[in-house]
């Protein structure tokens, strides 16, 4: 039998098509370190994707591609998986080997800069919530962790939908990395962020969303084996 599995992400429901394409095209990078795997992805903003998804495999388990447990896998996803008998495993944002790949990559930009740790300021930008803290616990874990790894000269949180906010967090960081901890190149990716920063004068390197760093279709299928 043929082992499966779907990648769900919010998409935006201002342009579907986009970020269903990308979530796709992850998909088919997961899928090529899986030998015998059929993966697919889908958007809950695109209508009737995640169905049709279900409904053309065996059996998929559900990969939530979102950076923490929250409304919508456990409100919108969660249903939908339970309803057609399938197993949703735990959000990519909580995946153990997520800290690893962070601290290479941080590694690397470091390297490539010519900048020392103790002389950098990390900044951790994420979506944050009005009405729940899952998106803000699970970003401060990650700072906890990169800043037990990397001796940063200091480390800021900052949210784009609840204080404190990215362009108060970002000013006066001086030599600073920004990583962006969002897994699509979204709204608040293509806009929030560069406004943000760019309000704060934040001239630093800025990461890219999750979905375009290279070490994640491996770290996901990675999950999907052990699942």
């Amino acid at each position: 039998m043929t082992k499966s599995a779907i990648l769900v992400a919010h998409g935006s429901p201002s342009d579907p098509e986009t970020q269903e394409n990308a979530l796709q095209a992850l998909a088919a990078k997961v899928q090529a370190h899986l030998p015998g795997w059929q993966v697919r992805g889908a958007t809950l903003a695109a209508k009737g994707a995640l169905e049709t998804a279900i409904e053309a495999m065996n059996t998929p388990l559900i990969y939530p591609f979102f950076m923490a447990e929250g409304y919508f896998t456990n409100r919108i996803l969660a249903p939908k998986s339970q309803a057609a008998g399938l197993t949703q495993l735990a959000p990519f944002g909580v995946e153990p080997a997520l800290t690893d790949c962070a601290e290479a990559t941080l590694r690397g930009v470091l390297q490539a800069q010519g900048w020392q740790a103790e002389d950098t300021a990390l900044l951790m930008a994420a979506h944050g919530s009005a009405v729940s803290r899952t998106s803000a616990d699970s970003t401060h874990a990650m700072q906890a962790q990169l800043s037990r790894r990397l001796p940063f000269r200091t480390t800021r949180a900052g949210f784009i939908e609840e204080p404190p906010f990215v362009q108060d967090q970002a000013r006066d960081l001086g030599q600073a990395i920004c990583l962006c901890y969002f897994a699509l190149n979204a709204g608040h990716m293509l806009e929030d962020m560069p406004e943000a920063l760019d309000t704060a004068a934040f001239t630093g390197p800025v990461l890219p969303a999750m979905i375009d760093w290279p070490q994640v279709p491996a770290l996901i299928a990675d999950s999907l084996k052990r699942a």
